[in-house]
């Protein structure tokens, strides 16, 4: 999977890395983790979940994808609009 920093993440001094398991991928504020973004099996196809390191806390969107590159890609467009970025 490739991963690069989208730049309203490094605006905000974010940076993502991959995730230790080879699928989706961590994203760290301040050289923490703070999200954890994730591609999951949906349908037939790939839906992503979004959870907040710290809590547990998940971001919900219902929108599945073709590729689990598109999916993370999703997720991370979901987690941007939940910053309010």
């Amino acid at each position: 999977m490739s991963l690069s920093t989208p730049e309203w993440l490094s605006k905000h001094g974010g940076e993502i890395q991959p995730a230790a398991s080879g699928t989706g991928c961590m994203i760290f504020f301040d050289h923490q983790p703070q999200y954890f973004v994730l591609p999951r099996p949906a349908a037939g196809k790939f839906g992503c979940e979004v959870t907040q390191t710290i809590n547990g806390k998940r971001l919900e969107g219902g929108d599945t994808y073709v590729t689990a590159q598109e999916a993370v890609n999703g997720g991370l467009e979901d987690l941007r609009k939940a910053l309010g970025w």
